[in-house]
């Protein structure tokens, strides 16, 4: 039996004795970092805004298997917001679209949602009518059931069956009243209730991931009641996206106790607070690196390597070496030699020997390993 099976479905209670402790550390942790957030200048606010929304556009789509190239959703997102010295790139539809939604979420917090809304935001994602190869009803609730399945075929694994689709249009409206009216609850509870109950009636052909944690997203904003953007939910969901699927099926095949739901996803938004701490050292170490060579000359190309391994450390680049850069500028291998050579003799690098390979880092000002150990794509 799903819990959209049960009467008054929606009725859900949790302990709020055992959850009090994580969130109030997790008001703590979002205080303080706003905090720290409005006390950096105008410049690095932005770029911390921009590096946190990049995540959340990349991750909540490799949630759903979909990988999005990182420097256009950087363009994509920079263009949207303003961003001074943003290089103009030409954007896929479907990476605007995915961006469209996370700002609207993110930096229209205080408006209400709307059906009207949702249902442009669903036609921002799918708005050439197709998901995959696949015709689906667009900026429209779907017409017929749905099923959460995993597993080749043949060999289907069922998850999640969903409302029939002549329940959605009411389950819609109570969700969409109870979203916009209801205000005695902590917004970060209210968030993650939010997130629960708009997956439970996935009331689309495709995109009810990726919605919910918008709607997730603009509550979480709602709650710090600021558009500046500091961490990213969605990038530690995609880490633990096992347990992620795990608790939302547990809790949608359980009653309307979703307390152990709460506990796993206040502690999974804990980390991500906690991570974005770090975040914010590698945005600082990047304006510092900056600031300390703003007189040495360098050409183009070793002003974007060094730009994109900041921008990407959160993607585990790996190792930084002759050919990986010659990959990354689109030049010969004696070129990307004589570019890092250079930015040895500058101090702006330094080698690292490993074996027979020569590995290159950033000198970074606080002594942040860039780039991670991993490989590159």
């Amino acid at each position: 039996m799903y819990i959209h099976e049960r009467q008054n479905w929606t009725n859900f209670f949790w302990d709020k004795d055992k959850l009090s402790f994580k969130l109030c550390n997790i008001r703590h942790l979002q205080g303080r970092l706003l905090g720290r957030m409005e006390s950096l200048g105008f410049d690095l606010i932005e770029s911390a805004t921009l590096e946190s929304l990049i995540l959340d556009v990349v991750d909540t789509s490799r949630i759903e298997g979909e990988f999005l190239n990182p420097e256009l959703v950087r363009s994509s997102i920079a263009r949207r917001l303003g961003v001074e010295n943003a290089d103009f790139v030409k954007t896929p539809r479907n990476i605007d679209g995915i961006v469209d939604v996370i700002l609207d979420a993110t930096q229209n917090f205080e408006k209400p949602l709307t059906e009207e809304r949702l249902l442009g935001w669903h036609n921002s994602l799918f708005h050439s009518g197709f998901s995959g190869y696949v015709q689906i009803d667009v900026a429209k609730y779907r017409s017929g059931g749905m099923k959460v399945v995993s597993g080749n075929f043949g060999k289907e694994k069922v998850h999640f069956v969903a409302p029939t689709a002549d329940r959605i249009l009411v389950e819609m409206q109570q969700f969409l009243k109870w979203l916009n009216q209801e205000t005695k609850l902590d917004l970060v509870i209210k968030s993650m209730i939010a997130h629960f109950w708009f997956v439970t009636i996935h009331p689309f052909d495709d995109g009810n991931g990726r919605i919910a944690r918008a709607i997730l997203d603009m509550n979480l904003a709602k709650s710090d009641n600021s558009k500046i953007r500091f961490y990213s939910l969605s990038n530690q969901i995609f880490k633990e996206h096992k347990k992620y699927n795990e608790i939302i099926e547990k809790t949608q095949k359980g009653n309307q106790d979703i307390t152990a739901y709460l506990d796993w996803f206040l502690g999974c938004f804990e980390r991500a607070l906690l991570a974005s701490e770090q975040n914010l050292a590698l945005i600082l170490d990047k304006a510092q690196y900056w600031e300390k060579f703003k007189s040495i000359s360098i050409n183009h190309r070793q002003r974007f390597v060094i730009n994109y391994l900041y921008d990407n450390h959160s993607y585990d680049l790996g190792f930084l070496r002759t050919s990986t850069y010659a990959k990354l500028v689109k030049c010969s291998t004696d070129t990307a030699l004589r570019d890092l050579q250079d930015l040895v003799a500058k101090d702006m690098m330094i080698v690292e020997n490993s074996g027979k390979k020569t590995n290159y880092i950033i000198a970074s000002p606080k002594g942040i390993r860039i780039p991670h150990t991993g490989s590159v794509s």
